[in-house]
């Protein structure tokens, strides 16, 4: 993981209030695709809601370099502690 990838996860500690569950899963598919690339796994079973949730997240953004996954995942971190 790359050092400003590294500290814009730290920042996140610094919020106030949690952000909504859409938010939390396009940084989850960010920081995903910017540290191991594209999904890997199968998708969850039917009834592991939170665990499709995340691997749809992480799905829709296949073929995002890891760079242009990082940079994006940095932006929203900034835009949510400002």
């Amino acid at each position: 993981m790359n050092e400003a990838l590294e500290s814009a996860v730290k920042k996140l500690d610094l919020l106030n209030e949690k952000p909504s569950n859409d938010i939390l899963l396009q940084l989850y598919g960010l920081y995903k695709q910017a540290t191991v690339g594209n999904v890997n796994t199968e998708r969850p079973g039917g009834f592991d809601f939170k665990g499709n949730a995340k691997w749809d997240a992480w799905k829709k953004l296949e073929g995002t370099s890891a760079d242009e996954a990082s940079q994006q995942y940095i932006s929203l971190v900034n835009q949510l502690v400002a």
